[in-house]
């Protein structure tokens, strides 16, 4: 009973049992389809066919622009590499930017969103004015800026995936700042952090036990969402040119970009895919962190329809030595008292 009680707590499933009708439908699709992005994340190596650099096997070359068949599922792209493993590959690239990304963007945005609300005055202002300047910079323009003054636009592998990640953290911090600074500001005017300043405890242990513990209730819900504009600022930045280099890991973008001058010959695999592997990423994280998001507002939560099955009624006394039902054979002037 413990067990089926902890396991029925765990986010996810708390929410599920929660969410009815088209709400579970949206969350179960949209975990069914993160829940494969990660699993092919994992399994690229395993799951890939060839490498995402690989241009020739014991046969020879692949061949540039060779269409869908036997050898190549997915057909292969101008340069040669084939759509299939690049399109597997780059699920890899898209969670390990996701993972440093959030992380990152959590860790600062949490850190400064608490200090500020907190402490407040002039500290307070000014990380207030930083955050709402960078707010208010296009959000791909700032990564762009970013990409280029980190790593001059292009890297190796894990230096282009912290190139992207600082890139992407630069424009979600000012979010969690926002969100985390507010939630600060609420909690700290609370009787128990009024108690806990009575009895002499310091600053550091009242941010770090009671604000912080009450102020990140909502960073699940802004992390699912958060990811799936990871994804589409990576791919833009591929797309631009400022993303990884193709033979230093795969990315959606990158193939993107160098797909557009396919599109107007006719050939449609070398764009379709990878395309298709971002809207359907995005599509799944989104329907997540939309779904919970809905379930965490009582306002927009649906609720089960209560059990309309009449329940059994006690027989109530109302004439001495009988019930309701022995009023049946009365004459209804004589029902009345």
């Amino acid at each position: 009973m413990a067990q089926r009680r902890l396991f029925d707590r765990l986010p996810v499933v708390h929410q599920l049992r929660q969410s009815v009708g088209l709400q579970r439908g949206m969350l179960i699709a949209g975990l069914v389809i993160t829940g494969l992005f990660v699993l092919t994340a994992v399994l690229a190596p395993v799951l890939a066919p060839y490498g995402y650099s690989q241009l020739r096997d014991e046969n020879g070359t692949f061949g540039a622009q060779q269409p869908p068949g036997p050898e190549h599922l997915l057909g292969t792209t101008v340069g040669g590499y084939d759509v299939l493993s690049r399109v597997i590959w780059g699920t890899q690239t898209a969670a390990l930017v996701i993972v440093v990304a959030v992380i990152l963007s959590i860790f600062i945005g949490v850190l400064l969103g608490l200090v500020s609300g907190y402490i407040g005055g002039w500290l307070d202002r000014v990380l207030v004015v930083v955050a709402d300047a960078v707010y208010a910079f296009p959000s791909l323009l700032l990564a762009i800026v970013a990409a280029i003054a980190i790593s001059g636009g292009q890297s190796s592998f894990w230096g282009g995936i912290l190139a992207a990640a600082v890139s992407i953290t630069v424009v979600f911090i000012p979010q969690y700042f926002r969100v985390i600074r507010a939630e600060t500001v609420r909690i700290k005017s609370e009787a128990y952090v009024e108690s806990s300043k009575v009895i002499g405890a310091s600053p550091t242990r009242i941010m770090t036990r009671h604000v912080l513990r009450n102020a990140t209730r909502t960073l699940p819900l802004i992390f699912t969402l958060n990811s799936s504009e990871a994804i589409l600022t990576l791919a833009g930045l591929g797309f631009l040119g400022f993303g990884i280099e193709p033979t230093a890991a795969a990315e959606w973008g990158y193939d993107l970009n160098k797909s557009l001058s396919d599109v107007t010959s006719g050939i449609w695999w070398t764009s379709v895919f990878p395309g298709l592997a971002i809207v359907l990423v995005v599509l799944g994280i989104t329907l997540v962190g939309e779904s919970l998001n809905d379930l965490a507002d009582p306002r927009l939560r649906t609720r089960r329809r209560a059990d309309v099955t009449p329940h059994p009624t006690a027989e109530v006394s109302v004439v001495p030595g009988g019930t309701v039902d022995d009023l049946g054979g009365l004459d209804p002037l004589e029902r009345t008292p």
